[in-house]
């Protein structure tokens, strides 16, 4: 299967940018249409399993830090309080299409290939019965995204697929794609719109952080779909901003970067 309406089972991953205003606050607005456009993807016949971040900026803002926290403690403290912010969002935003979600936290340990057939079950199972699977790192416990030394959610979203046997991958940034220089910093920057193949060139033009509530950047995206592209599943970073742009890309109408499965080459 070529075309991005003919994938089945898509894994959206949703960053802390998507979801907050550059305040840190909950962007009402944007969720709502979000949710609804993922339950009219799920409508079409697709299956939707997300990958969210938000955890701890949603806790810091309960909280009322106006900075992610520098310390471990604090910044699992903010992820205790910010994944029942999440889930509440989530639940109470689906549940007005009548669509179940499920709460699945992961860690390093889980989903190492000798002990994830728990995990493939039970995400099997939610899928099976209409549920959309809301994965996210164990934060409060498992300190490798939070250190910034191992995990993060974009790579978490490609680990997620390769479980789950997922046909695509879109990655719902703060920025429309992969480019070829900084559209930050250099206005004549171009977006690439396909990637073949991912080279140390591609590698090269990735870099910077993500935004301040943030822990991604664009070499995490890279990074993610190497995962992805090496177990034979296509993954799409796209601009989240304008949830109804993810219409166009179920529509086939080229919407962010597209980056291609070895074996479809």
């Amino acid at each position: 299967m070529s075309k991005i309406s003919e994938k089945k089972r898509i894994v959206f991953k949703i960053g802390t940018s998507t979801l907050t205003h550059r305040t840190g606050m909950l962007n009402i607005r944007r969720v709502e249409n979000l949710v609804k456009v993922l339950a009219d993807v799920k409508n079409q016949g697709h299956e939707v399993i997300i990958v969210t971040s938000g955890a701890v900026g949603l806790g810091c803002a309960k909280l009322g830090l106006k900075e992610r926290p520098s310390d471990t403690p604090s910044k699992q403290a903010a992820a205790a309080v910010g994944q029942c912010q999440l889930m509440y969002l989530y639940d109470k935003n689906f549940s007005e299409y009548n669509i179940p979600v499920a709460q699945m936290l992961l860690t390093k340990y889980i989903i190492e290939p000798t002990r994830r057939q728990n995990v493939v079950n039970t995400m099997t199972k939610l899928l099976e019965q209409g549920v959309i699977p809301i994965v996210n790192e164990n934060d409060v416990v498992a300190i490798d995204e939070l250190e910034l030394e191992v995990g993060e959610n974009d790579s978490l979203a490609a680990i997620v697929g390769t479980i789950a046997g997922a046909d695509l991958i879109v990655i719902l940034s703060d920025i429309d794609g992969l480019y070829d220089g900084d559209p930050r910093k250099n206005p004549n920057a171009k977006l690439i719109p396909v990637v073949e193949e991912i080279t140390d060139e591609i590698r090269n033009v990735a870099g910077g952080a993500g935004t301040m509530h943030g822990t991604g950047g664009m070499i995490t995206k890279i990074n993610a779909a190497q995962i992805a592209n090496d177990a034979g599943i296509d993954m799409v970073i796209m601009n989240g901003k304008n949830p109804l742009k993810i219409y166009e890309l179920f529509e086939d109408i080229p919407t962010g970067t597209v980056f291609k499965a070895k074996e479809e080459k």
